[in-house]
């Protein structure tokens, strides 16, 4: 390995953690906060609100500043950012993701750091991956 390759590793291990971090300190990790803050006419939760209200600047902000930079701290350039499309794909997509959070109280990256205290996260997790596989095969013969 080089010193390179050593640099990336670092920043994603550090990024990961960091955001496990934020994950479990706000509660996003346990299914019934994320339920108690979307049952907004039973015993609602607010306390995730805080959680949203401190990301969205922050996240923000560090996007901002990205754009100032040519490359990342690992010096490779960033991507060029795609168009927008709102696509039936994209529309559908989105659905899917809002209901299976709203039923489970899960979203991926929750669910793999659930898994460490919590079985019936594997069960989101297998469901996540199979369809993950199935989207992959399927989108495969749909590509240009």
């Amino acid at each position: 390995m080089n010193g390179t390759t050593i640099a990336r590793a670092a920043i994603a291990l550090t990024s990961g953690t960091i955001f496990g971090l934020g994950l479990a300190i706000s509660g996003m990790i346990d299914p019934r906060k994320v339920l108690g803050f979307f049952d907004i006419f039973g015993a609602w939760d607010p306390s995730l609100a805080g959680m949203l209200i401190t990301a969205i600047p922050v996240t923000f902000l560090f996007y901002r500043l990205s754009g100032r930079r040519s490359a990342s701290l690992t010096g490779r350039p960033f991507p060029p950012s795609a168009p927008l499309r709102v696509d039936n794909r994209l529309i559908v997509g989105a659905a899917l993701f809002g209901v299976g959070w709203g039923l489970a109280g899960l979203s991926p990256g929750p669910a793999l750091e659930a898994l460490a205290f919590d079985a019936r996260a594997l069960v989101f997790v297998t469901a996540m991956a199979t369809g993950m596989i199935v989207h992959h095969t399927t989108s495969q013969n749909r590509r240009p």
